[in-house]
């Protein structure tokens, strides 16, 4: 299953070729869905990806695809054209995954995190 996920303002910010692992358009591998959970390659909890949609530990959205439900959370902005995309480099080795913290109940907001704070750590 391909995705693209865009960010807040339709920034195109990653996509996966399989439905499992999460690339940059940069080719960079950072983070991997588990049924409904996105995990760091390091083990960390990051968010759930429910509805097409990548939320927050807040039930805030961070990311939404062609196949989020419309209805469920903010409004979605207009998408902007994706970037191309680079080489992938090598997917890290998957650590013992921390234990998931207790599931908020959906907001219709917008993260206050950025992408990058979630997954780069910026």
């Amino acid at each position: 299953m391909k995705l693209n996920f865009y960010d807040c303002n339709g920034t195109p910010y990653a996509y996966s070729e399989d439905g499992k692992t999460l690339y940059t358009f940069g080719g960079k591998p950072v983070a991997y869905i588990d049924v409904h959970d996105i995990y760091a390659f390091a083990g960390s909890h990051l968010g759930y990806f429910e509805e097409g949609s990548i939320w927050d530990h807040s039930g805030n959205m961070l990311l939404f695809t062609d196949m989020s439900r419309f209805g469920r959370g903010p409004l979605k902005p207009k998408k902007s054209l994706r970037s191309l995309k680079t080489l992938k480099t090598r997917k890290p080795l998957k650590k013992l995954k921390a234990r998931r913290p207790v599931k908020p109940l959906k907001s219709r907001c917008w993260s206050v995190s950025s992408p990058k704070e979630i997954f780069l750590g910026l």
